[in-house]
């Protein structure tokens, strides 16, 4: 497994973590989904969320968004409850910006007026707005992709350009969904890159993926957490988890 990520982080100064799942349960028509799952988010850190399908890794990103309520726990944000935010007041008072697996985009809007779209609504200020549209499509390399509509875009691009509106906003907590899914090798190694690189460049945010792909998520993170049958089975920084009994039994298998 070839690391790009040269540092992890092990400890943090602040002592309250910037949000909190206490005690979540949820269940869709009689089916158990999270049963009392408990963890914390810190400033600063990348946290992998792995598990098998249905495991309810995308749950909790809707819970923390606000999509989903939970049926009994608390979302603790900056140390206020959050549980029963609507998503709008939750992404404006918290700044939560998300980056889904599919889609994110308008098709028919080119990839500037994307973020101009977006951009609109989250920046008042023009000049700022005008400001950070060209920094971030600068800093993605989209300059000579900029017209283009969004559908002829190629995933790469889709996915850089749907980065790029998740951090208009300035988040302080970016959660990934699946931003791997349906890529291919060298696409996949550049959205890592991008991912560590916030991580230097914005050292207050926390960045939250949900991925399958084992290997390139651990290459990357700080911390993550293994789901499975409705609770958190495992945690810790990666050469901790591929030693855990449970997760190998339960996620990673005896040949991982």
């Amino acid at each position: 497994m070839a690391l790009i990520k040269k540092f992890r982080i092990k400890g943090f100064k602040n002592k309250l973590p910037i949000a909190k799942l206490e005690k979540i349960s949820l269940s869709f028509a009689k089916r158990q989904i999270l049963d009392n799952i408990s963890f914390n988010l810190n400033s600063g850190e990348i946290v992998g969320l792995l598990g098998p399908n249905g495991a309810g890794k995308s749950t909790i990103f809707n819970i923390l968004m606000g999509l989903v309520k939970p049926d009994f726990g608390r979302i603790i944000i900056e140390g206020d409850d959050a549980t029963s935010y609507p998503i709008y007041l939750r992404a404006k008072k918290f700044k939560i910006g998300y980056v889904p697996q599919y889609g994110g985009y308008f098709n028919d809007l080119s990839l500037l007026e994307n973020l101009k779209s977006v951009g609109e609504i989250i920046v008042k200020d023009e000049r700022e707005r005008i400001s950070k549209i060209h920094d971030l499509i600068s800093k993605f390399a989209l300059d000579n992709v900029q017209e283009v509509k969004a559908k002829f875009l190629s995933g790469g691009q889709r996915r850089k350009l749907v980065i790029c509106m998740a951090l208009l906003g300035d988040p302080k907590i970016l959660l990934c969904d699946e931003i791997f899914a349906a890529l291919d090798v060298l696409t996949i190694h550049m959205l890592k890159e991008i991912l560590v690189n916030l991580q230097k460049e914005k050292p207050n945010m926390c960045i939250v993926v949900c991925e399958h792909q084992a290997r390139e998520l651990l290459s990357i993170v700080d911390r993550a957490l293994i789901l499975s049958n409705c609770k958190i089975i495992a945690e810790g920084s990666p050469n901790k988890l591929i030693k855990d009994e449970n997760a190998k039994s339960q996620y990673f298998g005896e040949f991982f």
